[in-house]
């Protein structure tokens, strides 16, 4: 999905980029045909329109054989209307270049007005579609975060797509009853209207993306701080894993990753001096003082890895005391020990716990 999104944006700067007049007058001397740019950029404009129509049927998922009868359906049509361009590009008279205005121009020239309509009606039937898949989609995505917000961006996007069509439609018509006034919707109107929709377009692809890779990061940032407090208590605890030194400028999940192995080697270590009886005691002590379950838990557990580590220090000539198992079970969440440890009295404190649990309150 991600390199589809990146092919439709190479895409979409093209268009931007063959359609700036002075890149249409260099495509038309480099092939030495007259309004040559025409229906390549058309052409560009109509396989932006496909790709997007298609991300969106993509993104919106549903049975995978409708989506290949979709894919067939869109390629079939657009890919057709590209070969039509051409064909009519082929059969026009087009010998007077035209930087700008070349719609308005050409409106009422036979095979030309035919290409023109042609593109601006593959424009406007992708555009309507897509704005139809989107704002059905919408409600179904609400409370999704960044998807949510390309929804939307996507959403505005193809609505003022239309103002743009709308742009480059009525002075064409107008020129089939004799009107030229209108001339000024399509060479200065339409324009800033397509750079506007190439931006929401744009975001609205990148957005859901870049955002939640973002997220992802902060997340991973989050919990590798988070865990800093535990690795510091494991710290003297020996491990399987070798130590490693990484610079700030190693990768965070690299170093993430790394820390966690750590600390789950140093808790497997720990595992004979762990005494979850004393856990079980601690944690009655703080759910009797008003702590929540999820508080209670995590504050007890941090206490019994506290008292691991110093007894393991305590008995450095390799004799485990094996402690015993309750029913409650094993260590919680990883994070949410490392944060109770901070607010944890030091392991002298803690290894008096065993007779008087409810001193680890005060």
């Amino acid at each position: 999905m991600t390199r589809q999104v990146a092919g439709l944006l190479l895409l979409g700067g093209c268009v931007f980029t063959f359609a700036a007049p002075s890149n249409i007058a260099a495509v038309n001397d480099l092939t030495g045909i007259t309004n040559f740019s025409a229906p390549w950029v058309y052409s560009l404009l109509t396989g932006f329109c496909a790709s997007c129509l298609l991300l969106i049927v993509k993104w919106r998922g549903g049975p995978p054989d409708g989506i290949r009868r979709t894919t067939r359906w869109v390629y079939g049509c657009y890919g057709t209307l590209v070969i039509a361009l051409w064909i009519c590009f082929a059969l026009g008279d087009h010998h007077v270049e035209r930087l700008q205005d070349l719609d308005t121009y050409y409106a009422n020239t036979p095979w030309t007005r035919e290409m023109i309509v042609l593109y601006l009606i593959g424009h406007t039937v992708a555009v309507l579609i897509t704005s139809a898949l989107l704002w059905t989609w919408e409600p179904r995505v609400r409370g999704t975060g960044w998807l949510h917000a390309g929804v939307i961006l996507l959403g505005v996007g193809y609505a003022a797509n239309l103002a743009f069509d709308l742009a480059k439609f009525v002075p064409v018509i107008a020129r089939w009853n004799g009107n030229s006034n209108l001339d000024w919707m399509s060479t200065q109107l339409a324009p800033p209207i397509a750079s506007l929709v190439g931006l929401l377009i744009a975001l609205g692809f990148i957005v859901p993306h870049a955002g939640e890779r973002m997220s992802q990061r902060q997340s991973a940032r989050r919990e590798y701080r988070a865990l800093g407090a535990l690795e510091r208590v494991l710290h003297e605890v020996p491990t399987a894993s070798a130590p490693v030194a990484f610079g700030r400028s190693a990768p965070l999940a690299l170093r993430l990753t790394h820390r966690k192995t750590f600390i789950r080697d140093a808790l497997r270590h720990l595992q004979p001096h762990l005494d979850f009886t004393r856990r079980d005691q601690i944690m009655e002590s703080y759910l009797d003082h008003g702590k929540s379950p999820a508080e209670a838990k995590a504050l007890a557990d941090a206490t019994v890895v506290k008292d691991a580590v110093a007894r393991v220090h305590h008995h450095s000539n390799g004799t485990a005391e094996q402690t015993s198992r309750s029913a409650a079970g094993g260590l919680g969440d990883l994070v949410s020990i490392s944060r109770a440890v901070r607010n944890l009295p030091g392991a002298d404190t803690v290894r008096g716990t065993a007779a008087h649990p409810e001193s680890v309150i005060s």
